[in-house]
């Protein structure tokens, strides 16, 4: 079964012309799992590959209007529809409830029905196959991260054994693939485990939301295939982040660590930031870290199948974004550098890659600013994203 999260928003705290504040899709089979609502997460979903699907459950990690704008209009929308079924649920810590007693005036009556749950940490969704656990972060308000956790999936079947013991081909394996002894016309009774291999770990993923480095989102996390982390703030804004409860992509990379996971995305990005400058302080603690920009996947394959991977775009229905910035001549900020060495070698790369990038001073500030013409701006910061970005966990659609 397919398994895969499409970033829709990336930003902290509001949008920017390259970044859509948060919102995650996460794809498994036919179910379509949102976590999170920023503002314009209905538009990002319909310039998306996904579209705007008949969303049946979202789960907020906190309340923080960047974090739940976008529901009024969503709901709205589904209304304009005509939707009345399915009913749609929304899952978030406590104060969820009134929340939306709040937003009760602007929804009005909607002609499906909603559902509000409040889940502390501890609590868990079981959907057969697999469960939603809540689990506590450390953001100063109530606030819970989720993990999708799978359960083991039987062992290979080994057609050999079954000739041998004389299991006949048709129900009788599929019983047996499916954990069930079967008695055979002769009356011996064939248990799973003489045809079934060792079993196979399911998949998991750990998405915390708006958190400080906490030893409750390790624990929820560890061995995780993916950990989806925010990552607001870089090294040289330590203190920032603890005043606000946000982590630096630094501490989310050690979290990362010490939890043992496959692949650590950065999200929550502070406009303040592109990314790549992020993305190079984690991989200096975790190196299988990425930093999806919006329309960004990554899948996840079952252990045996690979690694998850980021499909660059993979999410995307076009080009476009819902915050395209129009190409104009003027000079925009790509990078800011360390010193003249590190500008000048950005420089050099960006040469290399046929676009002609100035330098400058910060206002006040330590080190340089490296500049490029606005419309050469995406493909500036590809090229410099491209420095830390390993080929065995990149893809391109």
């Amino acid at each position: 079964m397919d398994l895969d999260l499409v970033f829709l928003g990336t930003s902290a705290s509001m949008p920017t012309a390259r970044r859509a504040p948060a919102a995650l899709l996460l794809r498994r089979g036919g179910e379509r799992l949102l976590f999170d609502c920023a503002e314009g997460t209905q538009r990002q979903l319909q310039r998306s590959v996904v579209g705007l699907p008949e969303i049946e459950e979202i789960f907020l990690t906190h309340l923080h209007a960047d974090h739940v704008l976008g529901l009024p209009g969503m709901l709205k929308t589904f209304a304009l529809r005509g939707r009345e079924e399915p009913g749609l649920t929304v899952y978030g810590p406590g104060g969820t409830r009134d929340l939306f007693g709040r937003f009760k005036p602007f929804l009005g009556r909607l002609p499906y029905e909603l559902t509000v749950v409040e889940l502390a940490p501890g609590g868990r969704l079981e959907r057969g196959d697999y469960a939603i656990e809540a689990f506590a972060v450390q953001h100063g308000v109530s606030a819970v991260g989720y993990a999708l956790v799978e359960q083991e999936r039987p062992g290979r079947f080994d057609v050999a054994a079954a000739d041998a013991l004389g299991v006949p081909p048709g129900p009788e394996r599929g019983t047996l693939q499916g954990g069930e002894p079967v008695t055979l016309a002769d009356g011996r009774v064939i248990t799973p485990d003489a045809v079934l291999g060792l079993a196979r770990p399911g998949r998991k993923v750990a998405i915390t939301g708006d958190t400080a480095p906490a030893p409750s989102v390790v624990q929820a996390a560890y061995r995780a295939d993916l950990l989806v982390h925010e990552a607001t703030f870089g090294d040289e804004e330590g203190e920032r982040a603890k005043e606000t409860m946000h982590a630096t992509a630094s501490e989310a990379a050690q979290v990362a660590k010490l939890a043992e996971v496959r692949l650590l995305a950065l999200t929550h990005i502070s406009p303040r930031y592109f990314g790549p400058e992020l993305l190079r302080e984690a991989r200096a603690h975790f190196p299988d870290a990425v930093a999806p920009r919006d329309f960004d996947v990554v899948e996840i394959p079952f252990p045996e199948r690979g690694a998850p991977r980021l499909v660059k775009g993979g999410g995307s229905a076009g080009r476009g974004t819902s915050y395209d910035q129009v190409a104009m001549t003027r000079k925009i900020q790509v990078a800011t550098a360390g010193d003249v060495t590190e500008a000048e070698e950005l420089q050099e790369l960006l040469h290399n890659a046929g676009i002609e990038a100035d330098v400058e001073p910060l206002d006040g500030e330590e080190g340089l600013s490296v500049l490029v013409p606005e419309d050469a701006l995406e493909a500036a910061q590809d090229a410099i994203e491209a420095l830390s970005e390993p080929d065995d966990i990149i893809a391109e659609p």
